[in-house]
């Protein structure tokens, strides 16, 4: 055994080798963005928030009800947010592919187009809201 982890008493485990003709799968990330530890707890209140928005949206309340304002404040900002903190994830994701695998760097570019797109609907559905 060449593992100086290894221990008498524990199971050796019989390793495959790095198969060199295949391009890798995943691609470690080397830095985490700012808001990658609490990404998922900020994106859970914007969802309530917004699905209480839109489902007093659909009930037939306006858009200038307090309620809505009030979701549209909290929800959008956090959107934002997280989700520009997924596309810098996407866009550092996207650089680190394409010396392995260029088309997979070119797809993950379109994901932070997408991000980017997101986030000027939700400012736009906001600043709508907001001024009703």
């Amino acid at each position: 055994m060449d593992d100086e982890r290894w221990e008498e008493g524990m199971p050796v485990l019989d390793r495959q080798g790095i198969n060199a003709h295949r391009a890798p799968d995943r691609i470690p990330e080397a830095k985490p963005t700012p808001l990658q530890r609490y990404y998922i707890n900020l994106s859970a209140i914007a969802l309530v928030a917004g699905a209480i928005a839109i489902t007093a949206i659909e009930a037939g309340t306006p858009l200038s009800s307090p309620i809505v304002k009030l979701c549209a404040l909290i929800a959008a900002p956090i959107f934002v947010a997280t989700t520009a903190d997924a596309a810098l994830r996407f866009y550092r994701s996207a650089w680190a592919w394409m010396p392995v695998n260029r088309g997979r760097g070119l797809f993950r570019l379109t994901w932070v187009l997408a991000a980017l797109l997101g986030i000027g609907a939700v400012v736009g559905a906001a600043s709508l809201i907001l001024t009703a």
